[in-house]
């Protein structure tokens, strides 16, 4: 029987999105604005931290109340797998768009109430119990928040911008913390360290309320991604229960099937979030706890350096799509692991400009993977598991970079050795090499089963040709593997004496 080639349309200008400008803008604003809002939580809990302490676990030690209070922190990223398999399935089944806006309300509520929780002086155990289900809540909602707005900017960010757009979410990530650490230092001073323990931690987690419903009111009002729409366009001409039903692949067949994509994403989540967690969230406590500097002075020189990142952030993403993501992923980590020591040399010195210096080290390496995480991860799966794969790969890595900062608190109590961070940073940079090695680039290529997108129509004709110049270099490849095979099978011919041409 003769087996039918089905015919495949060529594909033509017609099928490169062009994607329109404010919409693009409108989409980052909206994605990074939310992304701000779970990291000003993660900054103000970072720096009032020594505060929660002493409010929540007011009969333990220093240390270990340092430590309960980080390990608050930490507990919530068990629930995060939970919100991401959950928040995933709901992206890939009714989009990006409502998901996002479902999980920036939970966040925001979450947040606001942990300025309502009473001290344990008021309530005693249920004090700590209540901030810890308000934080398991922020941990549920973030599980499909990040990996959702990097999704969302993702797909309507053209091919040879992807990178440059995506590093506006950790951007917008950076800015959330200053933001947080910023109003602390800010409360603090006005009111005084006295008043600050009574009340006036409660302050900055008040702001979370309005913040979200900016939040809200920016997604709600956003169209969903051209990719999934595509999906969606896709399903409704040929699969009309596919879409009813939602993605049929279950997570065992994506680790089966995508499982280099998944190991990918894993060390690229672990790499970057253990040194963001370590740099943004431990810091400040390590300074103040100790080196026994006092925490408005921690905090001020962790701004400084944040702020310095943002200079450093969209700068990273812009190379990126012109060098590609995996030079970034290798050379931050290959950075990492040599200067962890000699920048922890500097910051136990305790000359104000050398500890400067050795967190400025460590910041320019957490540049070298926040300005391509964003861009990298959603290029990593096709467009009707994405977000399930996503956030399912994202938020189990995230465990072990969510319990660094109480870890590496343990380590250092232990062992009384100040350099735990700085081994545990190195350790982590060979996850980040080993992943920059073996991950595929993405950088410039459409996102897997989506249409290329352009910026304008002169690019779509620049991406098209290219297209088609591609298609006839691997034709070319595959004509001359064959004529390869056919020599060696006629060489092959020619040593049997039974089979002949």
């Amino acid at each position: 029987m003769k087996l039918r080639r089905k015919r495949i349309k060529p594909i033509g200008l017609d099928d490169v999105t062009i994607i329109d400008d404010t919409r693009l803008r409108k989409a980052i604003t909206a994605a990074s604005l939310g992304n701000a809002m779970e990291w000003f939580d993660f900054g103000v809990y970072g720096f009032v931290a020594y505060a929660l302490g002493k409010i929540f676990f007011p009969s333990a030690s220093p240390g270990i109340q340092m430590i309960a209070a980080l390990a608050t922190f930490s507990v919530p990223f068990l629930i995060r797998p939970l919100g991401g398999l959950f928040f995933g399935m709901l992206g890939d089944k009714y989009g990006r768009q409502k998901i996002l806006s479902i999980t920036i309300v939970i966040m925001s509520v979450s947040t606001f109430c942990i300025g309502l929780i009473p001290s344990y002086a008021a309530i005693g155990i249920w004090a700590p119990i209540l901030l810890l289900i308000a934080k398991m809540a922020q941990g549920f909602s973030v599980g499909g928040e990040y990996t959702g707005a990097s999704i969302f900017v993702a797909e309507y960010s053209p091919d040879r911008k992807r990178g440059f757009m995506g590093s506006w979410l950790d951007f917008g990530s950076i800015v959330g913390f200053v933001l947080g650490a910023g109003v602390v230092v800010l409360i603090s001073t006005i009111i005084g360290e006295e008043r600050f323990m009574e009340w006036g931690w409660r302050l900055p987690f008040f702001l979370a309320l309005p913040l979200g419903i900016i939040g809200l009111y920016l997604r709600h009002a956003l169209e969903e991604t051209p990719a999934f729409q595509q999906h969606v366009d896709k399903l409704e001409q040929g699969d009309r229960e596919g879409l009813q039903n939602g993605p049929k692949v279950s997570f065992k067949d994506i680790a089966t099937k995508h499982w280099k994509s998944l190991l990918s994403c894993i060390g690229l989540v672990i790499a970057t979030n253990v040194t963001y967690y370590m740099l943004l969230t431990y810091m400040p406590s390590y300074l103040s706890h100790n080196l026994h500097y006092s925490e408005d002075h921690g905090v001020l020189i962790i701004i400084a350096i944040m702020i310095g990142m943002l200079f450093i952030q969209p700068v990273m993403g812009m190379l990126s799509d012109r060098f590609g993501r995996r030079p970034f992923v290798i050379v931050g980590s290959i950075a990492l692991f040599c200067t962890a020591i000699p920048a922890f040399m500097l910051i136990t010195s305790n000359v104000l400009g050398l500890i400067f210096a050795g967190l400025l080290i460590l910041a320019v390496v957490l540049n070298c993977f926040t300005g391509v995480m964003a861009s990298s991860l959603p290029a990593m799966f096709p467009t009707n598991i994405r977000y399930s794969a996503l956030a399912s790969a994202f938020n189990i890595s995230i465990l072990v970079a969510g319990l660094t900062p109480t870890v590496i608190a343990w380590l250092v109590e232990a062992s009384n050795n100040l350099f735990m961070p700085a081994y545990y940073l190195m350790v982590v940079a060979v996850i980040g090499l080993i992943t920059g090695i073996c991950m595929k680039e993405t950088a410039n290529k459409p996102l897997i089963g989506a249409t290329p997108a352009a910026s304008d129509l002169d690019e779509a004709r620049e991406i098209l040709q290219e297209h088609h110049d591609n298609i006839g270099q691997k034709i070319e490849d595959i004509s001359e593997e064959i004529q390869r095979l056919q020599q060696k099978r006629t060489r092959l011919v020619d040593q049997h004496p039974d089979i002949k041409e």
